[in-house]
């Protein structure tokens, strides 16, 4: 009897450790099979996203990169966070340290390694969200209307997400003040604790 009690448990935490795990592909990089595969033209990439209604976030990622895992396993694993992502944004990822050929909105071609040094990218995982439309005379960095650099918490996380997807970046309300009541609307609705 107990033997089969100690298997049964260590058989469910072996699915929920799998459930968690993310993919990682040859690149060393976690996957999400809903992250979108484009040419990574920025301005058609811009463009296709909001004929889908959505908005345009890139994430630059590194091979071995804990934050970019703590992103995958925790936060994008969670469905809460998960499906917010998924029916609002349109996400292409870049490798920090990649290759792949890039065109910027300015028209210059590169490297996603040139590109994140063009745009002052240096932590894993940045992501740098786009503008509705297309801008004139910048390249991507400047045309993000935010970045998030680093790894942060669950409600940090969709904060900035939820913030940028009401355009916040337009209004009076900074992202902190934002996050800061989004919080106390959480604790009032029982949803977090005091901390």
């Amino acid at each position: 009897m107990l033997r089969t009690m100690v298997l049964s448990a260590l058989v469910s935490l072996i699915a929920a450790l799998a459930a968690t795990a993310a993919e990682i592909g040859d690149d060393g990089l976690h996957k999400q099979d809903w992250f979108a595969l484009t040419f990574r033209d920025v301005a058609e990439d811009i463009e296709a996203a909001r004929e889908e209604g959505k908005r345009l976030v890139l994430v630059f990622e590194q091979r071995g990169c804990i934050y970019c895992a703590k992103m995958h396993e925790e936060l994008l694993s969670d469905p809460e966070v998960r499906d917010f992502v998924k029916a609002n944004f349109k996400v292409v990822q870049y490798n920090m340290f990649g290759d792949e050929e890039v065109t910027d909105l300015d028209g210059e071609v590169l490297t996603e390694k040139t590109a994140a040094r063009k745009w002052s990218y240096v932590f894993t995982p940045t992501l740098a969200f786009m503008p509705e439309e297309l801008p004139d005379g910048v390249d991507a960095g400047e045309a993000a209307v935010a970045t998030m650099p680093g790894a942060f918490g669950k409600w940090t996380f969709l904060h900035m997400f939820e913030w940028v997807r009401a355009k916040g970046y337009e209004g009076d309300e900074h992202f902190q003040k934002y996050h800061a009541r989004r919080l106390d609307e959480l604790r009032a609705a029982g949803r977090l604790g005091a901390e």
